[in-house]
């Protein structure tokens, strides 16, 4: 029960303090659009990768749903998720959109450069060690992980996946676009 500032409870106080109660709740992190977005877009893009590796491999690599590196790439697709919802709420012309798209563009521009380039690398690094001969120190070494970044298909799959995954959830929740 809520007391007025005499001490007592009027229905006026009541109906206050539940549009605060319906206001905290409807401002959660569970009606956080952008966020659930890129939650959502995370999760359908390593579901591919587990659904693809299936295809290719015909055995479930449970791995795939959380590594990096494949197809689709889960980065782009939570980044540009996020930066769609951004858009789509808060409008393309604002400063959180221009944050979002920023950070989109180098997540994607980190992909396709610097990891795929450490994975290249990591790839030529394992056969080396694997000619080692025996008695070398480094010859018993744990391989590295090779699948780190993405082509640029990978990229754009994961791109137009959370392009497509805001889009949809903005249609299905009717969240407008602030000016």
């Amino acid at each position: 029960m809520v007391m007025d500032e005499m001490g007592g409870s009027t229905p006026e106080t009541t109906t206050r303090a539940a549009a605060a109660t319906t206001s905290y709740v409807s401002s959660s992190i569970f009606s956080n659009y952008p966020l659930l977005s890129a939650l959502i877009a995370f999760a359908l893009a390593q579901s591919f990768k587990l659904i693809l590796s299936w295809y290719k491999e015909r055995r479930w690599d449970l791995k795939q749903l959380v590594g990096s590196g494949g197809m689709p790439s889960s980065h782009s697709a939570t980044v540009v998720a996020l930066t769609v919802a951004v858009g789509l709420q808060e409008g393309f012309g604002g400063s959180l959109f221009a944050i979002a798209l920023i950070l989109a563009c180098v997540v994607m521009y980190d992909a396709t450069g610097v990891r795929l380039h450490a994975g290249r690398q990591a790839e030529v690094l394992n056969q080396i060690v694997c000619e080692l001969p025996s008695e070398h120190p480094l010859a018993e070494s744990r391989p590295l992980r090779e699948l780190l970044g993405h082509t640029h298909t990978q990229v754009v799959a994961g791109a137009l996946l959370g392009l497509i995954t805001a889009t949809i959830i903005h249609l299905i929740t009717g969240s407008t676009i602030r000016a």
